[in-house]
């Protein structure tokens, strides 16, 4: 009997106004699309209808003149997600949520109420801020350090996590005969008290058919690679060349296998925005298309965001790259690592730099079965476990479930249905133990 092929893991990300800065230009874009509920609803279907595992709900806490259209005027995760939890019946709704800047009580509370709502279908990108102009918008003096909002993010999921275990299952008895509403034996008071946080509990919803939301992170430098390895069942992570994607593969899984997990169990999920046409020539033709939108004043705004909002207009953009990189390494620091590598292997110009991250071409411009041949390499390789999927063009992600998603079908190794009723059981994910009825079970085997 043959073994099944592996299956690919499919997200969509919702970006209204468009990926870019100036993707709202093109003349079929929805510029108001970021605050359009029916655009976000009838993305959430057309996803649904391709069979894709999640949505996914990117965000920033921080904005000013230079920021990207889509988020000067945009939801908020958690609020949309429960909306489109009303109009959809499989997909995960997976929301971008800082550690930096919530309160962990919250969180916890906000997640497990979306979970209940959606059936059990939440998920939590775990982020700890990358623009230091965040700290201003509450009340706080300094961004924390790149390190020290990571051993803040690992303290915080502790707490997170043990909050949403503040219920045992069974716990809600509701016995109308004797009054008994609850077991009191089976509510837990967390009482954390760590370096930077004090949280009592318990929490005041208990847990979903999941069992907890799914967790994502965008782990890419040394410090992200390992608490993504150690703590997510999924890495949400910037396309590169399939051959830098194999790498960080092997990198992340092999972390995951030595801090005593299952790398199988942990999907590595590249972002891309396909560009398809019925021939090469009109994929091409749509791509360039994209690319004639950008102005060399837009795109150094886009870079400059990454680098703290550094002015990059007063340099000569024919003038080798400029010694800035300090700027942006505590803001993102993989991204930063990235251009710096670029540029000393390429001896770029300001300008090549800056026109090529604010448009890169990407590894998937082609017809249907050419985007299809390059997911099943990048499958099959071990450069990914699937992809997170945003639109390049309006019409670019019908297309793709029209189009790409019935050939990947057809080539065993993309789902003709879901395989359950929680993202859990969609991921192929056991829904964790709960610590306390663990703790108990391993007090009595004792």
């Amino acid at each position: 009997m043959a073994t099944p092929r592996k299956q690919l893991k499919l997200g969509h990300m919702i970006e209204g106004a468009g990926r870019t800065w100036t993707d709202w230009r093109h003349p079929d874009a929805q510029p108001g699309a970021s605050t359009d509920f029916a655009y976000y609803a009838e993305s959430a279907r057309l996803a649904e209808q391709g069979k894709f595992d999640f949505l996914f709900i990117a965000d920033s806490l921080s904005i000013n003149a230079k920021s990207s259209p889509h988020y000067l005027n945009r939801f908020e995760p958690v609020t949309i997600l429960s909306a489109l939890a009303a109009v959809t019946q499989h997909i995960g709704l997976t929301a971008t949520i800082t550690v930096s800047y919530t309160e962990p009580f919250n969180l916890a509370r906000q997640l497990a109420s979306l979970d209940h709502i959606s059936g059990g279908r939440a998920g939590w990108n775990v982020v700890t801020s990358w623009l230091e102009g965040t700290a201003e918008n509450f009340s706080k003096s300094e961004h924390l350090a790149h390190d020290v909002r990571y051993r803040l993010a690992a303290e915080y999921l502790d707490v997170v996590q043990g909050l949403w275990d503040s219920w045992e299952d069974g716990a809600l008895v509701h016995d109308k005969a004797s009054g008994v509403f609850f077991d009191p034996d089976k509510l837990n008071t967390l009482g954390h008290k760590g370096e930077f946080l004090s949280v009592k509990g318990p929490l005041n919803i208990a847990r979903s058919r999941q069992g907890q939301p799914v967790i994502f992170q965008a782990g890419a430098s040394e410090d992200g690679r390992n608490f993504a390895a150690k703590r997510a069942d999924a890495i949400f992570v910037g396309d590169s060349a399939l051959q830098d994607a194999q790498a960080y593969y092997a990198d992340v899984k092999a972390r995951a296998a030595g801090f005593g997990r299952d790398p199988d169990k942990l999907f590595i999920l590249p972002a891309l925005a396909p560009i398809i046409g019925s021939t090469e020539a009109e994929a091409e033709a749509r791509w360039q298309e994209r690319a004639e939108l950008v102005s060399i004043e837009a795109a150094l705004g886009m870079l400059g965001r990454g680098f703290n909002d550094h002015d990059f207009s007063v340099y000569d953009v024919n003038a080798p790259f400029p010694d800035v990189f300090t700027k942006g390494f505590n803001s993102s620091q993989s991204a930063t690592v990235k251009i710096a590598k670029a540029v000393q292997e390429e001896n770029l110009t300001l300008r090549q730099v800056a026109l090529r991250f604010a448009t890169p071409r990407g590894n998937f411009v082609g017809t249907p079965e050419q985007i299809a041949d390059k997911f099943e390499q990048w499958l099959d390789a071990k450069g990914s476990d699937g992809f997170v999927i945003g639109q390049a063009l309006p019409g670019q992600f019908k297309l793709l479930v029209e189009e790409v998603i019935p050939i990947l079908q057809r080539r065993g190794i993309y789902r003709e249905d879901y395989e359950g009723s929680t993202f859990r059981d969609n991921l192929g994910l056991d829904v964790p133990t709960n610590r306390y009825t663990a703790a108990k079970v391993a007090r009595a085997v004792a």
